[in-house]
């Protein structure tokens, strides 16, 4: 699975450039996967339904399979590796160029931050040189990460391409 980090404070606009690349890369051929991470804990299943009694009862994974969308919940083990858990899910993913992951600093994986002086924090790239390129429109960036214009969507898919090691199409 080839994945391109999209990280940043809260309120950066990860959500928001992730969209938008995804469409830019599907428009140009590209099938692109998308991975939101979270240090929170949720319950992704609905509490009560037949999926999650199954689960409560033991069953691992569960799936489920609607009309219009298909959904396999799988427990984490205690202290399992991030890592392990990525390789899990990659056979779900096989069909995709790249996989946009939003989210998770803490990863041998490349990243690309967006950044916006508004939030008032400093970029995670000065202080993490495993961030490859500062995405932001606000000058001066404060660190010598390489900047992407924010502004310059096919700018900052090609980076995404060429970091997940990816020829790049034409437009």
């Amino acid at each position: 699975m080839r994945r391109v980090h999209i990280i940043g404070r809260k309120n950066s606009g990860k959500t928001t450039l992730i969209t938008e690349l995804v469409r830019y890369l599907s428009a140009r051929g590209y099938r692109v996967g998308t991975i939101k991470h979270t240090h929170h804990q949720h319950e992704l299943d609905t509490p009560g339904k037949d999926s999650h009694r199954h689960r409560e009862a033991g069953a691992a994974p569960v799936g489920i399979i609607a009309r219009n969308m298909t959904a396999v919940f799988c427990p984490a083990t205690e202290g399992e590796p991030k890592e392990e858990r990525y390789r899990r899910m990659a056979p779900l993913f096989a069909g995709c160029d790249v996989v946009l992951v939003e989210g998770d600093l803490q990863t041998d994986q490349p990243k690309m931050e967006v950044w916006r002086a508004a939030t008032g924090n400093e970029p995670v790239a000065c202080s993490d040189s495993s961030v490859r390129y500062l995405i932001t429109d606000d000058e001066p960036p404060p660190c010598a990460t390489p900047r992407l214009p924010r502004s310059e969507l096919s700018a900052v898919a090609h980076a995404v391409l060429e970091l997940a090691g990816l020829n790049i199409r034409t437009d």
